[in-house]
């Protein structure tokens, strides 16, 4: 039973689709494996772990998303509009959470990456300098430097637009700067498509 989305939802978007790789860490989270070899990550896992997640950032002041994917870029840009976040998107500069002198230093409390292998110079600087990564997480990831997994497919625009989407209507909610039903964007402004 999901309660953050209509399962059907999630499924058009496409989160529950992984890889055909899989990592022992992720084990935990995949429903079933295709005949193609594909893995089907759990919806009901994905859905509590937004949850959670929402929840656990939600107790921070200085958020930072970055994301590197082509696909994460439409997706971090909204985030960016919808909330008062800091956002990377497209190329991490090293000393952004590292170095003082640099001119876009900055000291958030948390880090949320899309990826945390292609993401690996935000999750490195933020592993220095303590900062928890909450990171969204394909069937195959290593997990070695995530305190807090969101199992998803984190390759495709709909299903990362379907996660963000409501990760961020959840900071916000638990944050108490919007009650339900006002946050000012729909799911198909994150995923690219039209209800």
């Amino acid at each position: 039973m999901t309660d953050l989305m209509e399962r059907e939802k999630y499924v058009d978007s496409g989160v529950h689709l992984g890889m055909r790789k899989r990592s022992k860490e992720m084990k935990d989270f995949i429903f079933k494996t295709r005949p193609d070899g594909l893995s089907i990550i759990n919806i009901e896992k994905i859905d509590s772990r937004i949850d959670v997640a929402s929840s656990f950032l939600s107790r921070f002041d200085k958020i930072m998303f970055a994301g590197r994917k082509e696909g994460a870029v439409p997706v971090l840009k909204l985030v960016d509009e919808a909330t008062d976040f800091e956002v990377e998107y497209g190329r991490f500069m090293p000393g952004t959470l590292t170095n003082p002198s640099f001119d876009d230093y900055t000291e958030p409390d948390v880090l949320v990456v899309v990826d945390p292998i292609i993401d690996e110079q935000a999750v490195s600087e933020a592993i220095k300098k303590r900062i928890p990564v909450v990171a969204v997480c394909d069937s195959f990831t290593n997990l070695d430097y995530v305190d807090l997994i969101i199992p998803g497919n984190n390759k495709g625009r709909k299903s990362l637009g379907a996660i963000f989407y409501l990760l961020t209507r959840e900071i916000l909610k638990k944050k108490e700067e919007i009650e339900e039903g006002e946050f000012g964007y729909e799911l198909s402004d994150f995923t690219g498509e039209e209800e």
